[in-house]
Protein backbone atom coordinates (compact mmCIF):
# COMPACT_ATOMS: atom_id res chain seq x y z
CA UNK A 1 0.00 0.00 0.00
CA UNK A 2 1.47 3.29 -0.52
CA UNK A 3 0.65 6.83 -0.31
CA UNK A 4 2.63 10.55 -1.01
CA UNK A 5 1.56 13.65 -0.16
CA UNK A 6 3.52 16.52 -1.99
CA UNK A 7 3.23 20.21 -1.26
CA UNK A 8 5.15 23.42 -3.01
CA UNK A 9 6.67 26.26 -0.87
CA UNK A 10 8.72 29.48 -1.30
CA UNK A 11 12.09 30.30 0.57
CA UNK A 12 10.23 31.79 3.05
CA UNK A 13 7.91 29.02 3.50
CA UNK A 14 9.56 25.94 2.52
CA UNK A 15 7.77 23.16 1.41
CA UNK A 16 10.21 21.08 3.36
CA UNK A 17 8.34 22.30 6.51
CA UNK A 18 6.09 19.23 5.79
CA UNK A 19 9.20 17.19 8.00
CA UNK A 20 8.33 18.90 10.86
CA UNK A 21 4.05 18.40 10.34
CA UNK A 22 4.58 14.96 9.72
CA UNK A 23 7.27 14.65 12.43
CA UNK A 24 9.71 13.14 9.98
CA UNK A 25 12.96 14.00 8.98
CA UNK A 26 13.22 14.62 5.20
CA UNK A 27 16.76 13.43 5.34
CA UNK A 28 16.53 9.65 6.34
CA UNK A 29 13.99 6.86 5.30
CA UNK A 30 12.56 5.89 9.13
CA UNK A 31 10.49 2.26 9.65
CA UNK A 32 8.30 1.87 12.04
CA UNK A 33 6.67 -1.83 13.29
CA UNK A 34 2.86 -1.91 12.80
CA UNK A 35 0.61 -5.37 14.01
CA UNK A 36 0.42 -6.13 10.23
CA UNK A 37 3.51 -5.39 8.84
CA UNK A 38 6.39 -3.23 8.36
CA UNK A 39 5.61 0.78 7.64
CA UNK A 40 8.42 2.54 5.70
CA UNK A 41 8.53 6.87 5.49
CA UNK A 42 10.91 8.69 2.88
CA UNK A 43 11.13 11.75 1.03
CA UNK A 44 11.25 11.08 -2.81
CA UNK A 45 12.14 14.65 -3.27
CA UNK A 46 12.99 17.30 -0.93
CA UNK A 47 13.43 20.76 -2.07
CA UNK A 48 12.40 24.29 -0.76
CA UNK A 49 10.07 24.26 -3.79
CA UNK A 50 8.86 21.11 -3.76
CA UNK A 51 8.77 18.04 -1.15
CA UNK A 52 6.87 14.85 -1.25
CA UNK A 53 6.87 12.22 1.50
CA UNK A 54 5.39 8.96 0.98
CA UNK A 55 4.29 5.98 3.34
CA UNK A 56 4.74 2.40 2.46
CA UNK A 57 3.04 -0.22 4.22
CA UNK A 58 4.12 -3.73 3.68
CA UNK A 59 2.08 -6.57 5.10
CA UNK A 60 2.70 -9.63 6.07
CA UNK A 61 0.13 -12.04 4.82
CA UNK A 62 0.73 -15.04 7.09
CA UNK A 63 0.60 -12.18 10.02
CA UNK A 64 -3.24 -11.47 8.66
CA UNK A 65 -3.58 -14.92 8.45
CA UNK A 66 -2.51 -15.84 12.29
CA UNK A 67 -4.82 -12.92 13.45
CA UNK A 68 -7.87 -14.24 11.58
CA UNK A 69 -8.27 -11.69 8.58
CA UNK A 70 -6.58 -12.89 5.99
CA UNK A 71 -9.70 -14.20 4.48
CA UNK A 72 -10.95 -13.00 1.12
CA UNK A 73 -13.93 -10.63 1.17
CA UNK A 74 -16.95 -13.39 1.24
CA UNK A 75 -14.74 -16.59 1.18
CA UNK A 76 -15.28 -19.48 3.13
CA UNK A 77 -13.06 -19.96 6.46
CA UNK A 78 -11.70 -23.02 4.74
CA UNK A 79 -10.94 -21.47 1.98
CA UNK A 80 -6.67 -21.43 2.55
CA UNK A 81 -5.64 -20.31 -0.74
CA UNK A 82 -7.73 -16.90 -0.49
CA UNK A 83 -6.50 -16.45 2.87
CA UNK A 84 -3.00 -16.33 1.64
CA UNK A 85 -3.75 -14.27 -1.87
CA UNK A 86 -5.86 -11.03 -1.97
CA UNK A 87 -5.59 -7.42 -2.19
CA UNK A 88 -4.86 -6.68 1.86
CA UNK A 89 -1.29 -6.26 1.11
CA UNK A 90 -1.45 -3.76 -1.78
CA UNK A 91 -4.77 -2.15 -1.12
CA UNK A 92 -5.26 1.17 1.20
CA UNK A 93 -7.59 -0.10 3.51
CA UNK A 94 -8.45 0.03 7.13
CA UNK A 95 -4.69 -1.68 7.52
CA UNK A 96 -3.77 1.10 5.93
CA UNK A 97 -5.79 4.01 7.72
CA UNK A 98 -4.32 2.47 11.08
CA UNK A 99 -0.97 2.90 9.89
CA UNK A 100 -1.60 6.24 8.89
CA UNK A 101 -2.99 6.60 12.67
CA UNK A 102 0.27 5.18 14.45
CA UNK A 103 2.93 6.25 11.91
CA UNK A 104 1.36 10.10 11.82
CA UNK A 105 -0.20 10.06 14.82
CA UNK A 106 0.91 13.84 15.82
CA UNK A 107 0.15 15.13 12.49
CA UNK A 108 -3.36 13.78 12.58
CA UNK A 109 -3.88 15.69 15.94
CA UNK A 110 -2.50 18.81 14.40
CA UNK A 111 0.52 19.21 16.93
CA UNK A 112 3.90 20.16 16.35
CA UNK A 113 5.81 20.73 19.28
CA UNK A 114 9.22 22.80 16.93
CA UNK A 115 6.91 25.08 15.00
CA UNK A 116 3.61 25.29 16.65
CA UNK A 117 2.14 27.43 14.08
CA UNK A 118 2.37 25.23 11.60
CA UNK A 119 -0.61 22.95 11.64
CA UNK A 120 -2.90 25.64 11.46
CA UNK A 121 -1.82 26.98 8.32
CA UNK A 122 -3.47 25.56 4.87
CA UNK A 123 -0.91 24.67 2.59
CA UNK A 124 -1.03 23.59 -1.38
CA UNK A 125 -1.69 19.80 -0.86
CA UNK A 126 -1.16 17.23 -3.69
CA UNK A 127 -2.14 13.21 -2.09
CA UNK A 128 -2.13 10.57 -4.63
CA UNK A 129 -3.52 7.05 -3.91
CA UNK A 130 -2.18 4.81 -6.96
CA UNK A 131 -4.73 1.79 -5.23
CA UNK A 132 -8.29 2.28 -3.76
CA UNK A 133 -11.03 0.06 -3.30
CA UNK A 134 -13.67 1.56 -4.07
CA UNK A 135 -16.92 -0.33 -3.69
CA UNK A 136 -19.59 2.30 -4.78
CA UNK A 137 -17.55 3.22 -8.11
CA UNK A 138 -15.32 6.23 -8.82
CA UNK A 139 -19.02 8.07 -7.78
CA UNK A 140 -18.79 7.16 -4.49
CA UNK A 141 -15.59 8.35 -4.42
CA UNK A 142 -16.72 11.70 -5.77
CA UNK A 143 -19.71 12.23 -3.56
CA UNK A 144 -17.32 12.02 -0.33
CA UNK A 145 -14.45 14.06 -1.25
CA UNK A 146 -15.80 16.56 -3.16
CA UNK A 147 -17.64 18.69 -0.78
CA UNK A 148 -14.47 18.33 1.71
CA UNK A 149 -13.00 21.49 0.05
CA UNK A 150 -10.47 19.74 -2.96
CA UNK A 151 -9.88 22.09 -5.46
CA UNK A 152 -9.53 18.96 -7.38
CA UNK A 153 -10.70 15.01 -7.07
CA UNK A 154 -9.34 12.94 -9.88
CA UNK A 155 -10.47 9.62 -9.48
CA UNK A 156 -9.27 7.17 -12.53
CA UNK A 157 -10.42 3.51 -12.60
CA UNK A 158 -7.72 0.68 -12.74
CA UNK A 159 -8.55 -1.44 -15.56
CA UNK A 160 -8.08 -5.58 -14.56
CA UNK A 161 -5.85 -6.12 -17.32
CA UNK A 162 -4.51 -3.85 -19.67
CA UNK A 163 -3.64 -7.05 -22.45
CA UNK A 164 -7.62 -7.47 -22.34
CA UNK A 165 -9.20 -4.32 -22.22
CA UNK A 166 -12.55 -6.00 -22.51
CA UNK A 167 -12.62 -7.41 -19.06
CA UNK A 168 -13.59 -3.85 -18.08
CA UNK A 169 -12.48 -1.83 -14.76
CA UNK A 170 -11.75 -3.19 -11.93
CA UNK A 171 -12.85 -1.84 -8.26
CA UNK A 172 -9.70 -0.08 -7.60
CA UNK A 173 -9.18 3.39 -8.76
CA UNK A 174 -6.21 5.74 -8.23
CA UNK A 175 -6.67 9.03 -6.65
CA UNK A 176 -5.41 12.21 -6.82
CA UNK A 177 -6.75 15.15 -4.31
CA UNK A 178 -5.44 18.52 -4.98
CA UNK A 179 -6.61 21.96 -2.99
CA UNK A 180 -5.26 23.81 -0.28
CA UNK A 181 -5.94 22.45 3.17
CA UNK A 182 -4.26 21.91 6.55
CA UNK A 183 -2.84 18.33 6.96
CA UNK A 184 -4.08 17.49 9.79
CA UNK A 185 -7.45 18.00 8.35
CA UNK A 186 -6.59 16.38 5.22
CA UNK A 187 -5.08 13.16 7.04
CA UNK A 188 -7.99 12.87 9.42
CA UNK A 189 -10.35 12.20 6.06
CA UNK A 190 -7.87 10.29 4.61
CA UNK A 191 -8.12 8.18 7.91
CA UNK A 192 -12.45 7.91 7.83
CA UNK A 193 -12.43 7.50 4.26
CA UNK A 194 -10.06 4.80 3.44
CA UNK A 195 -12.61 1.97 5.00
CA UNK A 196 -15.53 3.59 4.08
CA UNK A 197 -14.74 3.02 0.41
CA UNK A 198 -12.99 -0.06 0.97
CA UNK A 199 -16.29 -1.16 3.24
CA UNK A 200 -14.62 -3.60 5.54
CA UNK A 201 -12.88 -3.29 8.70
CA UNK A 202 -9.90 -5.50 9.34
CA UNK A 203 -10.51 -5.41 13.22
CA UNK A 204 -13.64 -6.11 15.72
CA UNK A 205 -15.97 -3.38 15.70
CA UNK A 206 -16.00 -1.65 19.51
CA UNK A 207 -18.34 1.10 20.81
CA UNK A 208 -15.01 3.29 21.09
CA UNK A 209 -14.74 3.49 17.30
CA UNK A 210 -17.31 5.87 17.04
CA UNK A 211 -15.50 8.44 19.76
CA UNK A 212 -12.48 7.44 17.21
CA UNK A 213 -15.18 8.15 14.44
CA UNK A 214 -16.08 11.63 15.91
CA UNK A 215 -12.44 12.60 16.78
CA UNK A 216 -11.50 12.16 12.59
CA UNK A 217 -14.42 13.61 11.88
CA UNK A 218 -14.33 16.61 13.67
CA UNK A 219 -15.27 20.10 11.57
CA UNK A 220 -16.44 18.06 8.34
CA UNK A 221 -18.12 14.77 9.48
CA UNK A 222 -21.43 16.32 10.77
CA UNK A 223 -22.18 18.81 7.69
CA UNK A 224 -21.02 15.93 5.05
CA UNK A 225 -24.12 14.88 3.03
CA UNK A 226 -22.99 11.80 2.99
CA UNK A 227 -22.56 11.37 6.41
CA UNK A 228 -24.83 8.62 7.46
CA UNK A 229 -23.10 6.13 4.45
CA UNK A 230 -19.93 6.90 6.14
CA UNK A 231 -20.85 6.35 9.71
CA UNK A 232 -22.59 3.35 8.62
CA UNK A 233 -19.87 1.74 6.83
CA UNK A 234 -17.08 2.72 9.01
CA UNK A 235 -18.67 1.05 11.96
CA UNK A 236 -19.26 -2.23 9.92
CA UNK A 237 -22.73 -1.40 9.39
CA UNK A 238 -23.12 -2.12 13.35
CA UNK A 239 -26.69 -0.51 13.72
CA UNK A 240 -26.73 0.11 16.96
CA UNK A 241 -23.09 2.04 16.77
CA UNK A 242 -24.45 3.42 13.99
CA UNK A 243 -27.76 4.82 15.63
CA UNK A 244 -25.58 6.49 18.26
CA UNK A 245 -22.85 8.07 16.27
CA UNK A 246 -25.51 9.34 13.79
CA UNK A 247 -27.30 11.08 16.98
CA UNK A 248 -24.39 12.64 18.31
CA UNK A 249 -23.29 14.02 14.72
CA UNK A 250 -26.75 15.63 14.98
CA UNK A 251 -26.21 17.17 17.95
CA UNK A 252 -22.17 18.27 17.10
CA UNK A 253 -24.23 19.89 13.52
CA UNK A 254 -26.65 21.72 16.03
CA UNK A 255 -23.98 23.00 18.60
CA UNK A 256 -21.58 24.10 15.98
CA UNK A 257 -21.97 27.38 14.03
CA UNK A 258 -19.20 28.22 11.65
CA UNK A 259 -17.83 31.94 12.07
CA UNK A 260 -19.16 32.87 8.52
CA UNK A 261 -22.17 32.88 9.63
CA UNK A 262 -24.27 35.32 10.89
CA UNK A 263 -24.34 35.08 15.15
CA UNK A 264 -27.65 34.87 17.03
CA UNK A 265 -28.98 38.40 16.90
CA UNK A 266 -29.17 38.14 21.00
CA UNK A 267 -25.43 38.22 20.30
CA UNK A 268 -24.85 40.45 17.85
CA UNK A 269 -23.09 43.01 19.62
CA UNK A 270 -19.16 42.27 19.93
CA UNK A 271 -18.45 42.68 23.69
CA UNK A 272 -14.82 42.77 23.27
CA UNK A 273 -14.84 46.09 21.94
CA UNK A 274 -15.68 49.56 23.81
CA UNK A 275 -19.64 49.38 24.42
CA UNK A 276 -19.89 52.89 26.56
CA UNK A 277 -22.22 54.41 23.94
CA UNK A 278 -24.09 50.68 22.80
CA UNK A 279 -26.33 48.42 24.83
CA UNK A 280 -25.22 46.23 27.20
CA UNK A 281 -24.94 42.39 24.94
CA UNK A 282 -27.54 39.75 25.67
CA UNK A 283 -24.87 37.25 26.28
CA UNK A 284 -23.37 39.73 28.71
CA UNK A 285 -26.54 40.29 30.49
CA UNK A 286 -26.96 36.60 30.46
CA UNK A 287 -23.82 35.78 32.10
CA UNK A 288 -24.59 38.10 34.64
CA UNK A 289 -27.80 36.30 35.27
CA UNK A 290 -26.11 33.16 35.63
CA UNK A 291 -23.31 33.93 37.84
CA UNK A 292 -26.12 36.13 40.42
CA UNK A 293 -27.91 32.86 40.44
CA UNK A 294 -25.04 30.71 40.92
CA UNK A 295 -23.69 33.17 43.99
CA UNK A 296 -27.31 32.79 45.15
CA UNK A 297 -27.13 28.84 45.16
CA UNK A 298 -23.77 28.99 47.06
CA UNK A 299 -22.28 26.61 44.39
CA UNK A 300 -19.06 26.02 44.36
CA UNK A 301 -18.63 22.74 42.14
CA UNK A 302 -20.30 23.76 38.77
CA UNK A 303 -21.39 22.21 35.31
CA UNK A 304 -21.45 24.56 32.44
CA UNK A 305 -23.40 21.86 30.27
CA UNK A 306 -23.04 23.05 26.20
CA UNK A 307 -20.31 25.03 27.17
CA UNK A 308 -19.13 26.14 23.63
CA UNK A 309 -16.22 28.29 23.39
CA UNK A 310 -15.77 28.76 27.36
CA UNK A 311 -16.94 32.22 27.85
CA UNK A 312 -18.72 30.95 31.43
CA UNK A 313 -15.66 28.91 32.42
CA UNK A 314 -13.60 31.70 31.52
CA UNK A 315 -16.11 34.02 34.17
CA UNK A 316 -16.42 31.38 36.83
CA UNK A 317 -12.15 31.14 37.10
CA UNK A 318 -11.82 34.45 38.36
CA UNK A 319 -13.97 33.48 41.06
CA UNK A 320 -11.75 31.93 43.95
CA UNK A 321 -15.59 31.24 45.30
CA UNK A 322 -15.70 28.32 42.25
CA UNK A 323 -13.71 25.42 43.43
CA UNK A 324 -13.57 22.66 40.58
CA UNK A 325 -15.51 24.03 37.44
CA UNK A 326 -16.51 20.89 34.72
CA UNK A 327 -17.30 22.42 30.78
CA UNK A 328 -18.78 19.95 28.64
CA UNK A 329 -19.63 20.12 24.93
CA UNK A 330 -20.16 18.10 21.88
CA UNK A 331 -18.41 19.76 19.59
CA UNK A 332 -14.61 18.85 19.98
CA UNK A 333 -13.94 22.08 17.65
CA UNK A 334 -15.26 24.21 20.38
CA UNK A 335 -13.71 22.48 23.19
CA UNK A 336 -10.15 22.98 21.68
CA UNK A 337 -11.40 26.88 21.08
CA UNK A 338 -12.52 27.08 25.10
CA UNK A 339 -8.93 25.38 26.04
CA UNK A 340 -6.73 28.06 24.02
CA UNK A 341 -9.42 30.92 25.31
CA UNK A 342 -8.27 29.56 28.33
CA UNK A 343 -4.93 29.52 27.92
CA UNK A 344 -5.13 26.23 29.64
CA UNK A 345 -1.38 25.23 28.72
CA UNK A 346 0.16 27.79 30.09
CA UNK A 347 -2.15 27.80 33.11
CA UNK A 348 -0.40 27.61 36.42
CA UNK A 349 -0.91 23.91 38.15
CA UNK A 350 -3.12 25.33 40.63
CA UNK A 351 -5.89 27.22 39.01
CA UNK A 352 -5.35 24.37 36.01
CA UNK A 353 -6.73 21.88 38.84
CA UNK A 354 -9.72 23.47 39.36
CA UNK A 355 -10.90 23.45 35.81
CA UNK A 356 -11.75 20.71 33.15
CA UNK A 357 -13.24 20.25 30.16
CA UNK A 358 -14.74 17.06 28.96
CA UNK A 359 -16.38 15.88 25.60
CA UNK A 360 -19.87 14.17 25.53
CA UNK A 361 -23.14 14.48 24.87
CA UNK A 362 -26.85 15.17 27.24
CA UNK A 363 -28.56 12.67 25.54
CA UNK A 364 -26.80 10.15 27.37
CA UNK A 365 -25.93 9.90 30.94
CA UNK A 366 -22.46 10.13 32.36
CA UNK A 367 -21.28 9.54 35.62
CA UNK A 368 -18.46 12.10 35.49
CA UNK A 369 -21.40 14.86 35.96
CA UNK A 370 -22.88 13.65 39.32
CA UNK A 371 -22.87 15.44 42.69
CA UNK A 372 -22.08 18.70 41.45
CA UNK A 373 -23.50 21.85 43.36
CA UNK A 374 -25.14 23.42 40.24
CA UNK A 375 -25.29 23.00 36.28
CA UNK A 376 -25.65 25.63 33.84
CA UNK A 377 -27.61 25.26 30.36
CA UNK A 378 -26.84 28.61 28.82
CA UNK A 379 -29.20 28.45 25.41
CA UNK A 380 -28.77 24.67 24.80
CA UNK A 381 -32.10 23.11 24.84
CA UNK A 382 -33.69 25.31 21.60
CA UNK A 383 -30.94 23.33 19.97
CA UNK A 384 -32.44 19.68 20.08
CA UNK A 385 -35.73 18.62 18.66
CA UNK A 386 -38.53 18.60 21.23
CA UNK A 387 -38.63 15.01 20.86
CA UNK A 388 -35.08 14.57 22.28
CA UNK A 389 -35.74 16.64 25.41
CA UNK A 390 -36.46 13.96 27.53
CA UNK A 391 -33.03 12.28 26.88
CA UNK A 392 -31.35 15.09 28.22
CA UNK A 393 -33.77 16.02 31.06
CA UNK A 394 -33.29 12.58 32.70
CA UNK A 395 -29.21 12.75 32.12
CA UNK A 396 -29.22 16.38 33.79
CA UNK A 397 -32.24 16.03 36.38
CA UNK A 398 -32.24 12.79 37.03
CA UNK A 399 -28.91 10.68 36.50
CA UNK A 400 -26.34 13.91 37.25
CA UNK A 401 -29.15 15.32 39.64
CA UNK A 402 -27.19 18.92 40.95
CA UNK A 403 -28.66 20.27 43.84
CA UNK A 404 -29.45 23.55 41.47
CA UNK A 405 -29.69 23.56 37.55
CA UNK A 406 -30.04 27.06 35.70
CA UNK A 407 -31.90 26.77 32.21
CA UNK A 408 -31.98 29.98 29.78
CA UNK A 409 -33.55 29.87 26.44
CA UNK A 410 -35.29 32.56 24.24
CA UNK A 411 -38.76 33.67 24.48
CA UNK A 412 -40.06 33.79 21.44
CA UNK A 413 -42.41 37.12 22.46
CA UNK A 414 -39.57 39.22 22.15
CA UNK A 415 -38.58 38.49 18.61
CA UNK A 416 -40.83 40.87 17.15
CA UNK A 417 -38.63 43.95 18.95
CA UNK A 418 -36.10 41.91 16.70
CA UNK A 419 -36.13 44.62 13.80
CA UNK A 420 -34.08 42.95 11.52
CA UNK A 421 -35.70 39.44 12.34
CA UNK A 422 -38.42 38.46 9.49
CA UNK A 423 -41.76 37.44 11.07
CA UNK A 424 -41.91 33.91 11.74
CA UNK A 425 -37.98 33.34 11.77
CA UNK A 426 -35.95 31.85 15.10
CA UNK A 427 -32.96 33.94 15.98
CA UNK A 428 -30.75 31.46 15.28
CA UNK A 429 -31.28 28.38 11.84
CA UNK A 430 -29.79 25.93 14.05
CA UNK A 431 -32.96 26.27 16.82
CA UNK A 432 -35.21 23.43 16.44
CA UNK A 433 -38.15 26.13 18.42
CA UNK A 434 -38.41 29.09 20.95
CA UNK A 435 -40.57 29.03 23.61
CA UNK A 436 -43.36 31.38 24.56
CA UNK A 437 -43.36 32.10 28.15
CA UNK A 438 -45.86 30.01 28.98
CA UNK A 439 -44.57 27.13 27.33
CA UNK A 440 -41.20 27.19 29.13
CA UNK A 441 -43.41 27.33 32.34
CA UNK A 442 -45.21 24.34 31.54
CA UNK A 443 -41.88 22.31 30.57
CA UNK A 444 -39.84 23.61 33.37
CA UNK A 445 -42.93 22.57 36.12
CA UNK A 446 -43.36 19.72 34.44
CA UNK A 447 -39.67 18.64 34.48
CA UNK A 448 -39.59 20.24 38.28
CA UNK A 449 -41.93 17.78 39.29
CA UNK A 450 -41.00 14.46 37.83
CA UNK A 451 -37.75 14.68 39.03
CA UNK A 452 -38.40 16.23 43.12
CA UNK A 453 -37.16 20.05 42.04
CA UNK A 454 -38.80 23.31 42.86
CA UNK A 455 -38.21 26.54 40.27
CA UNK A 456 -38.72 29.80 40.03
CA UNK A 457 -38.24 32.29 37.26
CA UNK A 458 -36.43 35.27 36.38
CA UNK A 459 -36.11 37.82 33.12
CA UNK A 460 -32.39 38.11 31.84
CA UNK A 461 -32.13 41.57 30.24
CA UNK A 462 -34.73 44.04 29.76
CA UNK A 463 -38.35 42.95 30.89
CA UNK A 464 -40.70 44.53 28.23
CA UNK A 465 -44.04 44.67 29.60
CA UNK A 466 -46.08 43.60 26.64
CA UNK A 467 -43.72 40.84 25.56
CA UNK A 468 -41.47 40.12 28.62
CA UNK A 469 -37.40 39.44 28.21
CA UNK A 470 -35.66 38.51 25.37
CA UNK A 471 -34.23 35.84 27.60
CA UNK A 472 -36.08 33.72 29.94
CA UNK A 473 -34.59 31.91 32.75
CA UNK A 474 -35.13 28.80 35.09
CA UNK A 475 -33.90 28.16 38.43
CA UNK A 476 -34.19 24.92 39.53
CA UNK A 477 -33.66 23.69 42.89
CA UNK A 478 -33.95 20.07 44.53
CA UNK A 479 -36.41 19.29 46.91
CA UNK A 480 -36.01 15.66 47.96
CA UNK A 481 -32.74 13.35 47.35
CA UNK A 482 -33.84 10.49 45.68
CA UNK A 483 -36.59 9.82 43.17
CA UNK A 484 -38.66 6.71 42.14
CA UNK A 485 -37.96 5.25 39.26
CA UNK A 486 -39.57 2.52 37.22
CA UNK A 487 -38.31 0.17 34.52
CA UNK A 488 -37.83 2.11 31.71
CA UNK A 489 -34.91 4.52 33.15
CA UNK A 490 -32.26 4.39 30.99
CA UNK A 491 -28.90 2.72 32.10
CA UNK A 492 -25.92 4.19 32.88
CA UNK A 493 -24.87 5.43 29.00
CA UNK A 494 -28.21 4.95 27.17
CA UNK A 495 -30.50 7.43 25.47
CA UNK A 496 -33.31 8.36 27.74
Amino acid sequence: MFLTISTTGTAEHPATDLGFLLHKHPGKAQTFSTSHGTAHVFYPEATEQRCTAALLLEVDPVALVRRGQGKGRGQAPDAALAQYVNDRPYAASSLFAVALGGVLRSALKGQCTARPELPEQARPLRIEIPALPARGGAALVHRLFDPLGWASVTVSPVVLDERFPEWGDSRYVRLVLEGELRLAEALRQLYVLLPVLDDAKHYWIAPDEVDKLLRAGDGWLAAHPENATITARYLARHKRLTQVALERLELVRLAEVDGSEVEELDNAVDETKDTEERPVPLAVHRREAVLAALRAAGAARVLDLGCGQGQLVQALLKDPAYTEIVGMDVSVRALNTAARRLGLERMGERQRSRVRLLQGSLAYTDKRLAGYDAAVLSEVIEHLDVERLPALEYAVFGSARPRTVLVTTPNVEYNVRWETLPAGHVRHGDHRFEWTRAEFRTWAGRVAERYGYGVEFAPVGEDDPEVGPPTQMAVFTTTITTITTTNDTPKEGEAA
